[in-house]
């Protein structure tokens, strides 16, 4: 049998009790989407960073901060606002898809990083969406394509913040075995033989894939597995078509190792391979400008759906990106974030081997790119956020990680327990190092 996870049903929506300071102690009903999204992890990490300002952290995964991009937006700022006509317009509502210029220019973005011409790449502005960062994205594919009790196919680990979004969606959320390449394929293909056995693969909507140093792993699914990825979407998309979204969030923060083609690419009837991208990670998160590649099919509803959202992203945010890109300022920037970045990866993977290359049965992974370290501990050490660990690193030590376990789909029961999440992308160096430091003193006094 296999088994889903993620989906609970209840008969009726949550109730709630709340003290009231009117006279009415009526209870407030909630809807069942929110209990279904109210387990949430992020909540908790960001509680302990408020509750514990002095603690080192290697969980926050967010930007370089001292790369972000202040001069450049400063001068995109000020060409901007010179011409009074199109400061304008900046500031007046866009369009639900989004600033045309700006489509054009991703267009040409995308293109280099493909390796290709625009006209080459067969793409048109129509299909592509402007969104405020990839996540918007990710939560209108699922929202679109997910009913309550529908399944979702994911890597084991995979990014849990999007594990919560398919949560609070209803979805049933089923892992798939993963190696040093990432998503086993033949995992895959045993997961939907068995789906389809038991009269399931009709609820199967998409494999989620994170394409480029996974979110939270740091390893990338390897070339030979990408085509192998969306030729199996495709021969199992039978009575209806079974999408592949690409979260390639972290494409442009590499460092070394292979260029790897998108699984975009993979996929030349451009049916069944759904592209998400941001620019939070390779220019500035404040900016909040991500986008989506789709397939025809999808491009209406993902912008019906949105519309009744927000009438389209910040308007303002997309006419500054798109100043940026006409002053030639994105891709020096680029190479700043990544020279900054692999600096900080190299000071955390070496800190590793310091403090912790002596201790029994502990490895990590050493990415290519994107912004975390990938760490197991031995078997009988948890990380958990009950664990003794967690509670020695963040009270005592002052240190605080993401719990691997958080990136696991499936019954807590299943999940691997001795892993974490370790992010090299706020930390100095020195912070990085002495962040490393209080952490395996923590898996020390634990392992006595």
């Amino acid at each position: 049998m296999i088994e889903v996870w993620g989906f609970k049903p209840r008969l009726q929506t949550c109730e709630i009790g709340i003290r009231m300071t009117s006279t009415s102690a009526q209870p407030v009903r909630l809807s069942q989407r929110w209990q279904w999204a109210s387990r949430q992890a992020i909540g908790f990490l960001m509680a302990q960073a408020v509750d514990n300002p002095q603690v080192l952290s290697l969980a926050a995964g967010l930007v370089d901060p001292q790369s972000l991009p202040i001069a450049e937006t400063r001068e995109a700022l000020e060409h901007l606002f010179a011409d009074p006509v199109r400061a304008r317009h900046a500031l007046q509502y866009g369009t639900t898809a989004g600033s045309g210029r700006l489509r054009h220019q991703v267009i040409e973005h995308f293109a280099g990083l493909e390796g290709s011409t625009v006209s080459a790449l067969g793409l048109r502005p129509e299909q592509l969406v402007l969104t405020t960062g990839s996540q918007q994205l990710l939560s209108l594919v699922g929202e679109i394509l997910v009913d309550p009790g529908d399944i979702v196919l994911v890597a084991a680990p995979t990014y849990f913040a999007y594990l919560g979004t398919l949560e609070g969606l209803g979805a049933r959320i089923v892992p798939i075995e993963t190696d040093a390449d990432g998503m086993r394929l033949e995992s895959l293909e045993r997961v939907l033989t068995e789906l389809d056995r038991q009269g399931e693969l009709s609820r199967v909507r998409f494999v989620y894939s994170v394409s480029y140093y996974e979110n939270p792993s740091g390893i990338s699914l390897s070339a030979e597995r990408r085509k192998g990825l969306v030729d199996l979407a495709r021969r199992w998309s039978r009575a209806h078509r079974i999408f592949v979204l690409e979260d390639a969030a972290y494409r442009e923060l590499r460092y070394d190792g292979p260029e790897l083609p998108s699984l975009w690419s993979c996929d030349p009837s451009r049916q069944h391979v759904i592209y998400a991208q941001t620019f939070s990670k390779s220019f500035s998160p404040g900016v909040r400008v991500g986008c989506g590649i789709l397939p025809d099919e999808l491009v209406r509803a993902v912008c019906d759906r949105k519309g009744n959202e927000d009438f389209g992203s910040s308007n303002f945010s997309q006419h500054l990106l798109t100043e940026v890109f006409d002053r030639g300022l994105y891709r020096p920037h680029v190479s700043l974030v990544q020279q900054a970045c692999r600096a900080k990866r190299d000071t955390m993977l070496a800190a590793a081997q310091r403090h912790f290359g002596d201790l029994p049965v502990v490895t990590w992974v050493r990415p290519h790119g994107g912004l975390y370290v990938w760490m197991s501990l031995p078997k009988e050490v948890a990380t958990g956020f009950d664990s003794r660990l967690f509670q020695v690193a963040v009270k005592e030590e002052q240190v605080m990680y993401v719990p691997g376990e958080l990136c696991y789909a499936g019954p807590p029961e299943g999940r691997r327990r001795n892993e974490m999440r370790l992010s090299f992308g706020v930390q100095d160096a020195t912070g990085l190092e002495e962040g490393m430091r209080r952490l395996a003193n923590a898996v020390r006094r634990v392992l006595e």
